[in-house]
């Protein structure tokens, strides 16, 4: 079986997919290593752990794309899911990112529904486009693919801007348009997880962030729910960059606990998220000028 059929069949198979998020060669060795079903080329890790940049919309496709090649050889065949953003740009960007992400032999390429440029699905003021601009850039990506057996994820962020009825109103339009799984961000609570799960009628894929804004359910309660697979991109990235804080702190002789990151806040302020985001409002604010 290639890992895009495997893919596909664990996903008939009913039991949950937990994917680890996978933002370097180590880190894909050790997933595959350790036998999980899938790996998850996470945006966010690669941002910060490939450029030094927070997860806001600065990492290229050609950048993401190569990355994600050099990772499916590392997974030794085991399926990488893969985040593609909001496909850099237009339908016409989602064609070629679509083309490269195949090319580099990834099982599922995830898009999502926000504007351009992104941020982490667990940060605040995310800004979406419309319902129906989206599904143009769905059909683009599903059109795109020439193995049918490529997975296609399509994420909604209507959660936090919009509330949980457009979240599951645009979850469903998405599924409906032909997305193989489909990703609502950031649930806040156990009551809208199993309300997701209830509403919207496709496999669905849940993003569990170390001190982000999801509740951390067990594998076992969301395989009950029927959640088809559970990305948990921070694990291994989280848990590097605190070893290296402590490593590198005992060799400078520094107390390392002002570095410690809680959540996804804290931890992309280590690689310029304030700063950024300074030069970001002030060029929004000439813009309004």
């Amino acid at each position: 079986m290639t890992p895009r059929t495997r893919l596909r069949a664990a996903l008939a198979d009913g039991e949950l997919i937990v994917a680890p998020g996978i933002f370097d060669g180590i880190s894909a060795s050790l997933v595959s290593h350790l036998g999980f079903a899938a790996g998850y080329l996470t945006g966010a890790g690669v941002a910060a752990s490939g450029f030094g940049l927070p997860d806001i919309g600065l990492v290229t496709q050609t950048e993401m794309a190569e990355r994600a090649r050099m990772v499916v050889r590392a997974l030794g065949g085991v399926p990488l899911i893969a985040d593609a953003d909001t496909g850099y740009g237009a339908a016409l960007n989602v064609v070629r990112t679509v083309g490269e992400y195949e090319a580099a032999g990834v099982a599922a390429i995830q898009l999502e529904d926000q504007a351009f440029p992104k941020k982490c699905g667990h940060l605040p003021d995310k800004e979406l486009i419309d319902a129906g601009e989206f599904v143009l850039k769905l059909r683009a990506a599903l059109d795109a693919r020439t193995d049918p057996d490529l997975v296609v994820i399509a994420r909604t962020d209507a959660l936090g801007p919009l509330g949980l009825d457009a979240a599951i109103d645009r979850a469903n339009t998405y599924a409906e348009a032909g997305a193989d799984v489909i990703f609502v961000e950031a649930p806040r609570t156990t009551a809208e997880i199993e309300r997701i799960a209830k509403e919207v009628s496709a496999p669905l894929l849940i993003n569990l962030v170390i001190g982000g804004l999801t509740p951390l359910e067990s594998s076992k309660r969301l395989a009950d729910l029927g959640y088809a697979i559970a990305i948990h991109p921070l694990v291994p990235l989280g848990a590097a960059a605190l070893a290296m804080l402590a490593g590198l702190a005992e060799l400078a002789g520094k107390d390392p606990q002002p570095w410690v990151a809680s959540t996804p806040t804290e931890f992309f302020n280590l690689v310029g998220l304030a700063e950024w985001s300074e030069i970001g409002a002030r060029y929004r604010a000439e813009e309004g000028t």
